[in-house]
């Protein structure tokens, strides 16, 4: 056996060192089981108890033991260490070329085996001089048949182990989504505020996380609430006061950001930017907002996308009663809606105007926009 590197130099010094020590112990051992034998041939003086109560017979064969045995561990020594070496290898080269799942249930087998082999041994180990080669029998026995059980059976223990990895994963897993959904920041931007339909989607506990409201939304919306026009006026208002029924809402949790760009000065593009740098998710009912963001990689909650997924199914070949409210653009068309609110456009409806009648689905057209459906008389 040949050593290039450093390490291995080691390595080889303290096995020599080690099988000397151990051929040297066993010599000393076996010279004090001898000693009470060899006594009867001895004068007595060499029996009488002398420094540290070893007798002189004892000392000698003590020192007899550990010279010829270590001299025979350091003349062994190399042998031995070849031979542990290349069945080492032999080993290592074997269990390469088993799968891992066999190395594992091979050593599943043997421990199992030997906790068997153990339990059983126990009663015979007591035995008188036969009692320790039964233990050892058991052992030996208890190892192969644990191999041999544990690699007949393979494919059952593998498949317990992973039924159990599995479960504890998929479980892990389950957690740390339903921690990072309910960790989720959400942010609201301005459309979503003044719609209102917000207030409800959080009060009924379908918004998770804490809902983020940014400065430079609250800003617009004052702004807005500013306007001289009437109508938008009255809208960013009711934006405010929707801000103030969130915040009065319990088990809530709220945060308005003071966090601004002084690069940017399109709030969506602000809104974009923080979602994008919280690392959480935009509610808005601004189509081009929300093809925007999704863009850039930032997940959006569309109230508008929410609220047509919940309306009432409508087929194509379904018979509706509709009332007409006004005509349409078209020639001849007129325009009616359902309860939800979808609007209806009736062709040939122009005449029944004012009437509730009785319609024929024609096409459903479905964006984020909105829905539409197109029907005709009946």
């Amino acid at each position: 056996m040949k050593f290039t590197k450093g390490g291995d130099f080691m390595l080889e010094k303290i096995s020599r060192f080690l099988i000397i020590l151990v051929f040297a112990i066993s010599g000393l051992l076996i010279m004090e089981v001898a000693a009470p034998f060899l006594s009867q041939f001895v004068s007595n003086e060499y029996l009488k108890v002398g420094f540290l109560g070893v007798t002189p017979l004892r000392l000698a064969l003590g020192l007899l033991g550990l010279v010829v045995f270590g001299s025979l561990g350091k003349w062994a020594a190399p042998f031995l260490m070849n031979l542990t070496m290349r069945f080492s290898e032999r080993m290592a080269m074997y269990l390469a070329d088993l799968p891992t799942s066999d190395i594992f249930v091979l050593a599943i087998g043997v421990i199992l085996g030997l906790i068997v082999a153990a339990l059983l041994g126990t009663s015979f180990s007591r035995l008188p001089l036969i009692g320790p080669y039964i233990s050892l029998i058991f052992s030996i026995l208890g190892t192969i048949v644990g191999a041999k059980v544990a690699l007949n059976k393979r494919t059952d223990i593998v498949s317990f182990f992973n039924r159990i990895w599995f479960s504890s994963r998929v479980k892990e897993s389950s957690k740390k989504t339903a921690s990072h959904v309910s960790r989720t920041h959400k942010l609201l931007d301005t459309s979503v505020l003044i719609d209102g339909r917000i207030l409800e989607i959080i009060r009924l506990g379908f918004l998770e996380g804490t809902i983020i409201i940014p400065k430079f939304v609250l800003e617009e919306l004052q702004k807005i609430a500013d306007s001289a026009d009437t109508l938008k006026r009255n809208r960013g208002r009711r934006g405010l006061d929707i801000v103030q029924e969130i915040k009065d809402l319990k088990n809530i949790s709220i945060e308005i950001v003071d966090k601004d760009f002084d690069d940017l000065t399109e709030v969506d593009a602000k809104l974009v930017r923080l979602a994008a740098q919280m690392k959480g998710v935009l509610a808005t009912n601004d189509f081009n907002l929300s093809k925007v963001a999704k863009i850039q990689g930032v997940p959006v909650l569309n109230v508008n996308d929410l609220a047509n997924a919940l309306k009432q199914a409508v087929l194509p070949g379904e018979e509706l009663r509709i009332f007409l409210a006004k005509e349409g653009k078209e020639q001849g068309q007129a325009i009616g809606y359902l309860d939800d609110g979808t609007m209806v456009v009736v062709e040939n409806g122009k005449r029944s105007v004012n009437q509730t009648v009785p319609v024929t689905v024609a096409s459903v057209l479905q964006t984020s926009a909105g829905r539409m459906i197109f029907a005709k008389m009946k």
